[in-house]
């Protein structure tokens, strides 16, 4: 028995031009250049509606006259590469947090075990009534100096490694260009 074939996600974007899908101030090739910011941003955006593993498939609608461009090549070359890039960008992230987040962690544990000595030494010294104020104000601080790398450690990395596995799939996704006729119909390149 075989496993059933898994749904694919569709994103569909209609547009005038093939130059519209491109960032107009980029000199770069069609096929080196990056994305045009509200192309990248709607591609993405439907992306996220799906699980980051959905195979997708990117539809490009656009009018009859933009066949001689001869599109399809070109915009499946220049999909790949721009989220591919996008997705090692996205992973550096990931690794740039992750370290932080162990250095902010060794800061954070030698601060608190300087409270902590603080308070023992302050134990030794004085048992006046009003010093365990700083008593409890050196335990306090020494555990909110810990807040922000357990937060990057614990919690940050999370949606960065989530964009970065959308930005996988959409480097894989399968593109497709079709042609408005004029009457509302699209036809395959």
């Amino acid at each position: 028995m075989t496993a059933p074939a898994r749904a694919s996600g569709r994103i569909e974007l209609r547009l005038r031009a093939l130059d519209q899908l491109f960032d107009s101030f980029d000199p770069a090739p069609f096929h080196e250049k990056d994305l045009d910011r509200d192309a990248e941003e709607f591609i993405v955006s439907w992306a996220r509606e799906y699980p980051p593993d959905t195979p997708l498939v990117f539809r490009l609608h656009l009018p009859a006259d933009q066949r001689p461009l001869e599109p399809q090549q070109t915009v499946a070359t220049a999909m790949h590469n721009y989220f591919a890039y996008r997705s090692d960008l996205a992973r550096l992230e990931v690794r740039r947090t992750l370290q932080q987040g162990r250095t902010s962690l060794l800061v954070g544990l030698l601060f608190l075990g300087t409270c902590m000595a603080a308070r023992a030494l302050l134990h030794q010294l004085t048992a006046v009534e009003w010093m365990r104020v700083v008593d409890e104000g050196l335990l306090i601080i020494g555990w909110v100096a810990m807040w922000r790398p357990v937060e990057l450690l614990l919690y940050d990395w999370w949606p960065q490694l989530r964009r970065k596995r959308t930005f996988d799939n959409l480097g894989r996704m399968q593109v497709e260009v079709l042609f408005d006729s004029g009457h509302g119909e699209a036809n395959r390149s």
